[in-house]
């Protein structure tokens, strides 16, 4: 990688930050507020004509187009961070199963049966009586096989 592809990259990265904070602040929402108030009020100098309407339509369809992939990204680099931290705590414990780790790129298929099996686990574990108790899938089913034969 080129070290200008490396800058732009780290200059869009910033301005992506700076703006994802900025339109989620009380301020940004002030502003548009006062933008529609503003082409409110506007309408009868302009006989609330087309193109009066157009103007607003235009710019809350811009901008609108730009946020939605502003949003996502922020989002997408929101659930990487989330996804990194919780493989960090579940690679560093000693309990938990390592095959959580980046389950994230696991299909939908993969996900809902594993999704089934913590179901398992949870309706076995309301059955304990001990609240700290915890298990894996497998050591959860050998202990109420148990508990069940006796």
């Amino acid at each position: 990688m080129k070290h200008s592809d490396k800058t732009n990259r780290n200059i869009f990265e910033k301005f992506s930050r700076i703006a994802t904070d900025f339109t989620g602040s009380t301020s940004a929402f002030i502003i548009a507020l006062l933008i529609v108030v503003l082409w409110v009020v506007t309408g009868p100098v302009f006989n609330f004509s087309n193109t009066w309407q157009l103007v607003i339509n235009t710019g809350t369809t811009i901008v609108t187009f730009l946020m939605v992939f502003l949003i996502q990204r922020a989002q997408n680099k929101d659930s990487k961070a989330v996804h990194l931290k919780l493989n960090e705590l579940v690679a560093s414990l000693k309990g938990p199963s390592n095959r959580l780790i980046d389950v994230e790129a696991m299909t939908e298929g993969e996900l809902e049966t594993l999704s089934r099996y913590y179901k398992h686990l949870a309706e076995m574990a309301k059955k304990e009586k001990n609240l700290s108790v915890s298990h894996s899938i497998e050591e959860a089913k050998e202990l109420h096989k148990i508990k069940y034969h006796k």
